[in-house]
């Protein structure tokens, strides 16, 4: 099996490392999360796929939370779920037998496409008002917004003074 996932993996050219055997590091690049580091393991019945999303919310937890679980009944191969302190991670476990090449490419464009699309979301549900003071900060001494700009509408006190 460590065979196959290392030919997808080659067939998807997407940059990774083998720590140890049977267990890949997966850089997957994004467009709003720049990067998913996603884990494939090869175990000795199923492949156990896992990606960070993000850290615990510092807020809205309900609502965050809520919105997680909403997202779990739509998704293929991997889920939502929480490590002991609360930070999300997309994972999944696929048995060995359905495992080939094709799936291996299904499931990490899965977890890019779930990382990548839903991210600036859940960091407005749940960093709000860090993102808030990180614009302000950051524009009080002239420095770049760029990587903010999806949270303009609520985070920029300019847009938000507008009828």
């Amino acid at each position: 099996m460590r065979d196959v996932v290392e030919a997808a993996l080659k067939a998807a050219d997407v940059s990774y490392e083998e720590p140890r055997p049977g267990a890949f590091l997966v850089r997957l690049p994004g467009q709003h999360k720049l990067a998913t580091m996603t884990w494939l393991i090869v175990g000795e019945t199923v492949l156990h796929v896992e990606a960070f999303f993000c850290r615990r919310p510092d807020e809205n937890h309900a609502e965050f939370h809520r919105w997680l679980l909403g997202k779990n009944g739509t998704m293929y191969g991997v889920h939502f779920s929480l490590d002991p302190v609360g930070d999300v991670y997309l994972v999944g476990r696929v048995p060995l037998a359905a495992v080939d090449e094709d799936e291996i490419d299904r499931l990490l464009g899965c977890v890019l496409t779930y990382a990548d699309d839903w991210f600036d979301r859940a960091l407005e549900l749940g960093f709000a008002s860090s993102i808030r003071r990180e614009w302000e900060w950051r524009a009080k001494r002239g420095e770049s917004l760029a990587n903010l700009q999806a949270f303009a509408r609520f985070a920029d006190p300019a847009r938000a003074e507008r009828p």
